[in-house]
C-alpha cells in the first residue's frame, strides 16, 4: 500500500495526545514517515511533524486523512461521541485504526457497522490500545501461553493501581455511565452480527466477591473482559472451553464498600442530566496529572490462570497507568502495525490478534513487565 505516512497520530492537542507525540518523538525510527493531525495547527506545531487538518464533524476531512496514511491512531474521546466517522473512513480506505476506547457501546457499535467493510478492504480495526485493554488482553494470552493446549482454561486477572484520572477519561467515563440503555442495545446486536466459534466456547464470566491472593477480589465492570473474550474467540490457542473474570484487587473490606458506593453515586449522577453536568464542570478535557503526579503512579496486573491440571501465576506491570504507560502502549501499537512482521488480520480484532507476542516484547524493551511467578500443579 503506498501512501504519505506510515501513521498519523490524530488528537496529540490534548493530554494523552500530547503524551504519546512526545513518546513517538522520542522512539520512532528515523525512516518512520508520521505526521500530526487535528483542527488547531497552532496547537501542533511543537512537535515539529507534518500537520494534517482533521475535524470529527468533517467527513472529507477524516477520508483525506485516512487515504495519506497506513495506519490512523486516535486520542479523541469521548469515541461514542466524536469516533464512529474515523473508524468508517479508515474502514472505507483500507487504513488501519488505534484507539484508546474505554466504551464498550462504541467497540460493538463499530463491530456491528464497519467490521464487513473492514475485511474486505483490509484494514485493522483495534480498540483499547492503552491502559484499557493491553495490559489484560496481552497478559491473559501469556498467561494462556504457560498452560497446556487443547484444555479447558480459566484465567482471573486481579488488578490494582495508583493514579488519577485526567480531563479526557473522567468525561469518556461519565458519558459511558449516562448510556445505560444504548450500551444493552449495542452488545445485542454485537451478539446477533458476531459469529460463535466453531467447536469451541470463550467468554467473559463476571465473577463474585471473594477472596484470593491474599486480596479482596471485586468484579471490575470495565471493557476489559469484552476484549479478552474477543481474542479468546479469534484465537483457537485458548483452548475448548475458556473462561475469563475481571477484578480489582483490594486490601480491606472499608475499601470494597467504599468503591463500590463511589461507583454507584457516579453511575446514578450520570442519570441526571444537572447532576452529570457539574461532574463534567469538575475536569475539563486536556487537564491531567503532573509528571510529579505521573511518576510516583504504577500499576499491577495478576493473572492465574488454571487448565489441564496446571495452574500458573503471572504478572503484567508498570508506571503511570492512565498517561505515561497508556502513551507508550498507543505509540508501541502504531509502531509493531507500522514495522513489524505479524499474522494477516483484518476487520475489527485486538492487540493479542493482530500484535501479540510481537507487541509483548516492544513494551517489555520500553519497560513493561512480563513475568512468570509461579507454576504448580492442582
Amino acid at each position: 500500500m503506498s501512501r504519505e505516512y506510515d501513521v498519523v497520530l490524530l488528537g496529540a492537542s490534548g493530554f494523552t495526545g500530547g503524551l504519546t507525540a512526545e513518546y513517538l518523538e522520542k522512539n520512532a525510527p528515523e525512516t518512520l514517515r508520521w505526521a500530526v493531525a487535528g483542527r488547531n495547527k497552532a496547537k501542533l506545531e511543537r512537535f515539529g511533524k507534518d500537520i494534517l487538518h482533521a475535524d470529527m464533524t468533517d467527513a472529507e476531512s477524516l477520508r483525506a486523512l485516512a487515504e495519506s496514511t497506513k495506519i490512523v491512531a486516535t486520542t479523541v474521546g469521548p469515541y461514542i461521541q466524536y469516533g464512529e466517522p474515523l473508524v468508517a473512513a479508515c474502514a472505507e480506505a483500507g487504513t488501519d485504526y488505534l484507539d484508546l476506547t474505554g466504551e464498550p457501546e462504541f467497540t460493538d457499535r463499530m463491530y456491528v457497522r464497519y467490521h464487513e467493510r473492514a475485511k474486505r478492504t483490509g484494514a485493522r480495526i483495534i480498540h483499547a490500545c492503552g491502559f484499557d485493554s493491553i495490559p489484560y488482553d496481552l497478559g491473559v494470552q501469556y498467561t494462556v501461553e504457560q498452560l497446556p493446549e487443547g484444555v479447558p482454561i480459566q484465567v482471573d486477572g486481579l488488578l490494582r493501581a495508583g493514579g488519577r484520572p485526567s480531563g479526557g477519561t473522567f468525561h469518556t467515563a461519565i458519558t459511558a455511565f449516562s448510556r445505560p440503555k444504548q450500551n444493552l442495545e449495542a452488545h445485542r446486536a454485537r451478539r446477533q452480527a458476531e459469529p460463535r466459534p466453531e467447536g469451541r466456547k470463550a467468554r467473559a464470566v463476571a465473577g463474585r466477591i471473594h477472596r484470593q491472593q491474599g486480596f479482596w477480589a471485586v468484579p471490575l465492570p470495565t471493557i476489559d473482559p469484552q476484549i479478552v473474550g474477543y481474542s479468546a474467540r479469534l484465537l483457537d490457542r485458548y483452548g475448548p472451553d475458556f473462561r475469563y473474570s475481571h477484578y480489582a484487587a483490594l486490601d480491606r473490606l472499608p475499601m470494597v464498600a467504599a468503591g463500590i458506593g463511589g461507583v454507584g453515586l457516579l453511575i446514578a449522577g450520570a442519570q441526571i442530566p444537572p447532576v452529570r453536568k457539574a461532574m463534567l464542570n469538575r475536569l475539563q478535557p486536556g487537564d491531567g496529572p503532573s509528571p510529579e503526579r505521573r511518576a510516583r503512579s504504577w500499576f499491577n496486573v495478576r493473572f492465574v490462570g488454571r487448565g489441564g491440571g496446571e495452574q500458573v501465576i503471572t504478572e503484567v506491570a508498570g508506571r503511570d497507568p492512565g498517561y505515561d504507560e497508556t502513551a507508550k502502549m498507543l505509540g508501541e501499537s502504531a509502531l509493531c502495525l507500522a514495522l513489524d512482521d505479524l499474522p494477516e488480520t483484518a476487520g475489527q480484532t485486538t492487540t493479542a490478534a493482530a500484535m501479540g507476542p510481537a507487541l509483548r516484547e516492544r513494551l517489555v524493551k520500553a519497560g513493561m513487565t512480563f513475568a512468570t511467578l509461579e507454576v504448580d500443579h492442582y
